[in-house]
């Protein structure tokens, strides 16, 4: 199962829109992002402009591999990756099942308008689960993420083992299209 293409943009309520990355138009941006300290568990702090832009080159050359920037009322605010777990490697480590999609986010730096975050913890979730075989999520935070972590109950996920990885010890858990229908 690959993740499915995408339309280049997706609109839910005019105010939130996913755009899929342009290595080349949004490089310095992203650049911005995951080079800071705050990004430290992207593994991309020290990396270089081109680099960046080598790994989302990478990405967009990958039909298990997605990258979008999530906007608000037109501006950049988060950056939002899915991959399939039978293809990536992070699927070796927990029990996958048909309708797994995994994730990765991380939001902009700086102050962010107030209730933005939690429209894009209502967004994204909503956003997957519109693809009728997309059946379960798969989030796996590094465990000293405890901002991430924290946010995984309050979206209704449900945590899971802890698995090391090549590159992070991760904290495994899993939103199922059940669960997030009934999480108010």
């Amino acid at each position: 199962m690959s993740i499915p293409a995408t339309p280049s943009m997706t609109t839910v309520d005019d105010e939130i829109t996913l755009t899929p990355v342009d290595p080349v138009r949004d490089v310095a941006l992203i650049h911005s992002w995951v080079t800071q300290e705050r990004a430290e568990f992207w593994g991309m702090r020290e990396k270089s402009a081109e680099e960046v832009g080598e790994i989302y080159s990478y990405i967009d050359e990958q039909e298990h591999l997605a990258a979008y920037l999530a906007s608000w009322q037109g501006t950049p605010w988060a950056l939002f990756q899915t991959y399939d777990p039978f293809v990536d490697e992070i699927g070796q480590f927990y029990d996958r099942r048909p309708g797994d999609v995994g994730v990765h986010l991380l939001l902009a730096p700086g102050p962010r308008p107030a209730g933005l975050t939690a429209a894009l913890l209502d967004f994204l979730p909503r956003w997957m689960f519109t693809d009728p075989r997309h059946q379960r999520v798969v989030l796996e935070p590094d465990v000293r993420n405890a901002k991430s972590i924290a946010v995984l109950g309050r979206i209704g996920a449900d945590q899971a083992h802890v698995a090391q990885l090549p590159d992070k010890t991760a904290q495994f858990a899993f939103l199922t299209r059940e669960a997030w229908a009934t999480t108010p």
